[in-house]
């Protein structure tokens, strides 16, 4: 049986919700401020908690920096109780970590959902957090051990890592930017809708790969829609950090300018190549990109994702798949895995 803490000053409130969900089948811990909360939880671990944001003694914030900055409990799933105007605490909320948040007055159905929706992600992979001994990992090029890059370790140091399943919105086009982002691991991509509805991809990212930075740098809303393309494990580092530790550090500034110059010159690359060349060598070069990225070769990636990042349509895509295997250049698995057979010919093709 799962044990949830339910954090709540209103005694009403904490009576109700917490009956309903012993109903569920919860075993439920209540507190009635965040400082006897945080006994509680360190008394006997929870699996989840659910915390009200305004209290007294201590409130919802103050818990979760607690919860953050302690090793023991810096792994529980946390979901917050707002009241629904108050947008400001729920962004501030999300920026601190927490994991989830339901509105007042809230439903059973909604809050239940909640609850087991965050139980059954956090169960799949126990949280873990960068530096700890029990837990190497790769970060790629971008991060390695050399004494100019300790800054940029730090910002990482000691952060709970969130895990989203495959197919789950990381954030949206349009929302406001609050957080840069670590893909610990897995795959994500990024993608623009028109007005007619019609996805078109604009980058994949994967384990080791900082996303979300843009933004940031120039105090606007996010310009892409992100996606997990499988279940990931992301670290959210809040906007002020992320810009105190560029502007205390030049040598992070450096590599961050690096990797936006990068990223400028692919999105180019890639904006050239559907202007001016064939669908043959769009589709060539897109499949090229993607082969040097890959460890072992192997493209594990859905043809409606492929297509909208060559901005064309699946079955254009198909049938260009199709050629070039006929021609020996590629083989294709049952799974729909695509392996580059002869890349040297598949670059140097008169497409």
């Amino acid at each position: 049986m799962k044990t949830l803490l339910l954090i709540e000053d209103d005694g009403a409130i904490r009576d109700n919700t917490a009956e309903i969900l012993e109903l569920a089948g919860y075993n439920v811990q209540t507190a009635e401020n965040g400082k006897v909360g945080i006994e509680k939880a360190l008394a006997n671990l929870p699996d989840l908690v659910i915390c009200d944001i305004r209290m007294p003694v201590l409130d919802g914030y103050g818990v979760l920096h607690v919860f953050n900055k302690n090793p023991s409990l810096s792994g529980i799933p946390f979901i917050f109780l707002t009241a629904k105007t108050d947008r400001a605490e729920v962004r501030k909320g999300m920026e601190l970590g927490a994991d989830d948040y339901v509105t007042k007055p809230f439903g059973e159905s909604e809050l239940l959902s909640a609850i087991e929706g965050r139980l059954n992600r956090f169960q799949s992979a126990a949280p873990t957090h960068i530096g700890s001994t029990a837990d190497p990992w790769h970060a790629g090029a971008f991060l390695n051990t050399d004494a100019k890059n300790s800054n940029l370790q730090s910002l990482l140091a000691d952060r709970k890592v969130h895990t989203l399943l495959r197919k789950q919105v990381v954030y949206w086009q349009g929302d406001e930017a609050i957080r840069l982002y670590f893909l610990k691991s897995g795959k994500v991509k990024t993608m623009r809708v028109n007005a007619d509805g019609k996805e078109f991809i604009t980058d994949f990212y994967q384990s080791g790969d900082f996303f979300g930075y843009l933004p940031l740098l120039e105090d606007t809303e996010y310009t892409d829609t992100v996606v997990t393309l499988t279940d990931v494990e992301l670290i959210y580092i809040p906007k002020e950090e992320f810009k105190r530790l560029l502007l205390g550090h030049p040598e992070v500034s450096q590599q961050f300018i690096k990797l936006l110059a990068s990223h400028v010159n692919e999105r180019e690359e890639q904006l050239l190549n559907m202007a001016y060349n064939s669908i043959n060598r769009r589709v060539a070069d897109t499949l090229l990109r993607l082969f040097k990225q890959e460890p072992e070769g192997i493209i594990q990636l859905s043809r409606h994702n492929l297509a909208a990042m060559i901005g064309t349509a699946p079955e254009t895509l198909i049938r260009t798949l199709k050629k070039f295997k006929e021609d020996g250049l590629l083989d294709m698995g049952h799974s729909g895995s695509i392996r580059i057979v002869q890349p040297q010919k598949l670059q140097s093709g008169n497409w």
